[in-house]
């Protein structure tokens, strides 16, 4: 099937051509696959204890999967979000990174604690949670609606960081459930 540039965005040294199929839909090599481990983790729903410690959970973040990682990345950034609270969106339950070789293409990645910022090594914190005296604070806050319903999701970020710059390079996203 014939494919055609669109645009060309130039950031960085990295080269980013969208192309667009007959068909109209945007195609994307920038796309990082990422899956759950732990099959409890289905992205239908929370699994039990994996909430925050005010609502009984005594878990850390589901251990994933990542690959298609560009491979000039040396670092993977997590970002952990509630969809219907607006306030804990777009990162809000923490942001941690993980160191990676420049070169890796796949990696599983552990689980980090909840509720603290003393994580494994290789990992640091990026932003804590922005509700520190809703819970106990640190990089990563389980899902903590209290059974609402919230939708929970989580998206990673292949990232190459020079200093305190960071230009991301792949990310992808998975939906963790609702809670």
């Amino acid at each position: 099937m014939p494919h055609r540039a669109v645009a060309v965005h130039v950031a960085a040294a990295t080269l980013v051509i969208a192309v667009v199929a007959t068909t109209g839909a945007a195609l994307s090599a920038e796309d990082l696959e990422v899956r759950f481990l732990d099959e409890a983790w289905n992205g239908e729903a929370v699994p039990a204890g994996s909430q925050c410690q005010k609502f009984g959970g005594e878990a850390g973040s589901p251990a994933l999967h990542v690959a298609g990682i560009p491979e000039q990345a040396n670092a993977l950034i997590i970002e952990f979000s509630d969809r219907d609270f607006p306030p804990m969106d777009n990162g809000g339950h923490g942001k941690f990174g993980l160191e990676v070789e420049p070169g890796t293409t796949s990696i599983d990645v552990g689980s980090v604690p909840g509720h603290t910022s003393d994580l494994p090594a290789g990992f640091f914190v990026v932003e804590e949670h922005k509700a520190p005296t809703w819970d106990k604070a640190g990089a990563y806050l389980p899902p903590c609606s209290g059974g609402r319903g919230n939708s929970y999701y989580l998206t990673v970020k292949a990232v190459h960081r020079m200093g305190e710059e960071t230009h991301e390079l792949a990310s992808g996203t998975l939906e963790m459930g609702k809670y």
